[in-house]
This record gives structure tokens, sequence and C-alpha cells, in this order.
């Protein structure tokens, strides 16, 4: 499962919104391996989407947008989108395009109906679907693909459900900071012995006074992490004791859940947003190029972080993406790829983004105006 193009219309702050992770051609130096789908060597994919960008530009917010999508696929409930509808009045849709294993690419069309001021909530008329599909043929891209799909003349199915029935199985992996709400959740490891092994090496790494970390017997998913006079409790994914741990600790947690399963290859797409905020730069590298190392064939993560030294390490341009308000419209999000205005790895992609090329720095200007700001007290003197 690859997402090869992302469309958003009135979701939270994406309005008229496009992210696409098709590029043309091979790229001359990368360190990325097989940016392909299997089998089809001219169908390329971004394995490995970094996206970057001021505070509010989004990141956690695509994430949670991409996050609903995906269920409201699997499990056709159409509440899990309606709730991130910006603007009740307008219509609101999305458009996906999806390559999976079985050489087929699935575009899955959405629409929602926009609300009468004073009506009720969404009701599952409110909702059309229309999925297509098409076979990837040997030499395709991604673009000539495209082009026979939409040449096909298709009746979608008045019932959404059965509309989303045509589409296969997805598999993902959301990890948020833990600065999002709901982020804390209990999933139960598909293999507890080795995730046991990547929980305790994870979690020395970023706090290297921990001796050891045991799963307790006759227990499903509960870890004893032990000090030399100390011990936590993880159950089901949360520290009983969390005041023990540091914040970069306890972020370990779930990035030893999504190492797992990279590891066991049981997901397709991963979405790792900021969870090295508390950690240091040089161990947030280190992990992501462990994570680009685990990728396998037909595998992709998408990567948030507001480290700049991440643009230093040695990744094709295309990987990188910026989201920014634009300068016209500061409640609309637009999204600018590095690759548009670097054609060449040699020229320091931290360069151009310190040098502001992408407009995606952030205004820091207001700050100063602190310095103004009177108390009463002051401004009665």
């Amino acid at each position: 499962m690859v997402v090869m193009n992302i469309k958003l219309n009135n979701f939270l702050l994406f309005d008229d919104f496009e992210l696409c992770m098709a590029y043309p051609k091979k790229p001359v130096h990368t360190t990325i391996e097989n940016e392909f789908l299997e089998g089809r060597p001219n169908f390329r994919y971004k394995k490995l989407v970094i996206l970057m960008g001021a505070n509010a530009t989004g990141k956690t917010a695509l994430g949670r947008i991409l996050m609903a999508i995906f269920n409201f696929i699997t499990n056709q409930e159409y509440k899990m989108i309606t709730k991130l509808i910006e603007n009740k009045s307008k219509e609101a849709g999305f458009e996906l395009d999806i390559a999976f294993k079985n050489h087929m690419l699935y575009r899955i069309t959405t629409k929602i109906k926009a609300k009468e001021p004073g009506s009720s909530d969404y009701n599952s008329s409110d909702i059309s679907v229309e999925v297509r599909s098409e076979s990837i043929l040997l030499n395709d891209n991604y673009e000539r693909c495209v082009a026979r799909l939409m040449k096909k003349s298709i009746v979608a199915d008045d019932s959404y459900i059965t509309e989303l029935e045509k589409v296969p199985r997805l598999s993902w992996n959301f990890e948020f900071t833990l600065d999002y709400d709901g982020a804390q959740r209990a999933i139960e490891p598909e293999d507890p012995v080795l995730y046991a092994s990547v929980l305790q090496e994870t979690l020395k790494i970023l706090d290297p006074r921990i001796v050891k970390v045991d799963k307790i017997p006759q227990t499903e998913n509960t870890y004893l992490i032990l000090y030399k006079n100390d011990s936590v409790l993880i159950d089901n994914g949360k520290c009983v004791d969390r005041i023990k741990l540091s914040s970069g600790t306890v972020e370990g947690i779930n990035l030893a859940e999504m190492i797992t399963s990279m590891k066991l290859r049981s997901m397709d797409f991963y979405y790792c947003d900021e969870k090295f905020s508390h950690i240091n730069s040089d161990v947030e590298k280190a992990f992501l190029s462990l994570f680009v190392d685990l990728l396998g064939p037909n595998q992709q993560l998408f990567f948030t972080s507001h480290n700049s030294d991440i643009l230093e390490m040695d990744f094709p341009n295309h990987t990188y993406a910026f989201l920014r308000r634009d300068e016209t419209d500061e409640n609309h999000i637009s999204c600018v790829y590095a690759s548009d205005y670097i054609k060449k790895n040699n020229i320091s992609l931290k360069n151009a983004v310190d040098n502001d090329m992408f407009s995606s720095v952030p205004d820091v200007s207001r700050i100063f105006e602190l310095k103004e700001i009177k108390t009463e007290r002051a401004a009665n003197e």
C-alpha cells in the first residue's frame, strides 16, 4: 500500500490542498533503496516524505485527517471524517490515490454535501463515494496509469459503503506526539518477545540509567522498566508512574512499537509526527536513518519534524516537503516541494531553508513586540 496523491477540501486547515508522492525521474544519487512499486520500476513513489514547516501549518492536522480517512475507508463510518470538516456550510471532500502490491491503482473520491444553516448533523445521504481502479502495467509510471484510469467510464453505487468495499485492506500505523490528545493508546504487540527487546534497546538509548526491560509473565501487554534502584510499570502502552520518566523516554514506548512493526513488515504506511521534540537532534537523525533502513518494498513513511539538522541528511531532495500558510490567505495551507526549487543534490537544502527559499520560515518579529507590552501598573505611571 503506497499513498501516491492526496487532495483535501474543507478539512481542518486544508482547503484546495494537494500533496503528491510521485516523482518523474530516477534520481542520480539516492540513499533510499527501491523507491518504486515492486515489479514496476517506472512507477516511482516517495518512500520517505519529510514534512516540515512552522507551527500551525498542518503537520499534525494532516496526520489526523489521513488517519480519519483510512478509518473511514476501512470501517465505512462517515462520522470519522465529518467531524473534521472546517466549514459545514461548504461542500467538503477528498481524493486519495493508493497503489497496491498487486499492481492496482485505486482512486477514492469522496464528496460531502454542504449543510444548510440550522440543519441537523450529517447523515449517510450526504456522503457520496466513487472508487476507480486500474492495472499498473509493466512500464507504467504514475501519470500514465492515472491517464488510463480517468478515461474509464464507471457508475458509482449509490451506497458509499458498497463503493468502499471495493478498496483492498489498508494497513497503517500513526504515531503522534504526546501533546496530541488521544496519542496514548494501547496496542498489543504482534510479537511480544521482539517488542520487549526493541523496547529495552530503545529506552536504554533515551535513558542510559535503564538496566533492562522485562515482560511480566502471565500478562498480555505489561512490561517493567528496571533501574538500578527503581522500576516503572508500562501497562497497555501507558506508564503507571510517568513522573519518573523523561518526556523523551515516554515517547520511546510508541517508537518501539513502530520499530517492531517495521521489522515484522506488519504495516505498509507509517506516520511519525514530531515524536522527537523531546529528544536530542543526533538521536532523532539516527532513528530516522533506522526507519528508512527498515522500510521494505511497497512501504512508506511520513515523518514530521522541526529539526533543521535533518535537512543535512543524505536523502534525495524529493523527500522534503514544506507546509506553509499562504501570504494572501493565512487560513490556507499549501505544500512546497524542495525538488521543484533545487534540481541537484549538491546544493545545500539547509542553506536554502535558512534563506527562506520556500517561504516556510516562521515570522519571529512579533516576539519582540512582547517587550513593548506594558503592565497595567507601568501604563499608569
